[in-house]
């Protein structure tokens, strides 16, 4: 019997490495035929945007995140699922979010991927404000309807 696959979640303040992440996923891993990885990065809103805010509950974010790869990996055949969460000021350009999905077949894992980042763009535990150039607080940022109806197409 295979051996149960364990996320790996992780909510950080320092980046990632996309490439580092995919390697220690993959390495010495015949069993793997395809990695889905999906990078988010914060945006610059038509330069008015000079950082993005992301605030958690320690150990709140962590929990909720796994409890959704968990039912990714219960959902689709993968054979290993990395999800990193940044969190503090992030500045335009910079990492926030990287899900790494890998399975036998490209399927699978570019359904596990795509169903994890709609839970994270709608339903995980951060809150987010924004910092505009010109030195005011744009306020907290609200998921968007089309987010959350994306993840309730995953119903089961």
């Amino acid at each position: 019997m295979p051996e149960a696959v364990v996320p790996d979640v992780r909510i950080q303040a320092h980046d990632f490495d996309i490439a580092a992440e995919v390697n220690r996923l993959t390495e010495n891993r015949a069993d793997i035929g395809a990695v889905v990885t999906f990078s988010g990065l914060c945006r610059d809103e038509q330069g008015a945007l000079s950082a993005l805010e992301l605030e958690h509950y320690p150990g709140m974010a962590e929990a909720e995140i796994g409890r959704i790869a968990a039912q990714a990996v219960k959902r689709w055949p993968l054979q290993g699922l990395t999800v990193i969460h940044r969190h503090g000021r992030i500045r335009p350009g910079e990492n926030i979010v990287l899900v790494v999905a890998a399975s036998a077949h490209r399927q699978a894992a570019f359904e596990a991927a795509n169903f994890l980042m709609d839970f994270l763009k709608s339903r995980a535990p951060f809150w987010k404000k924004e910092h505009r150039v010109d030195g005011s607080e744009g306020g907290w940022v609200e998921a968007k309807e089309a987010d959350k109806e994306a993840a309730d197409r995953w119903k089961e």
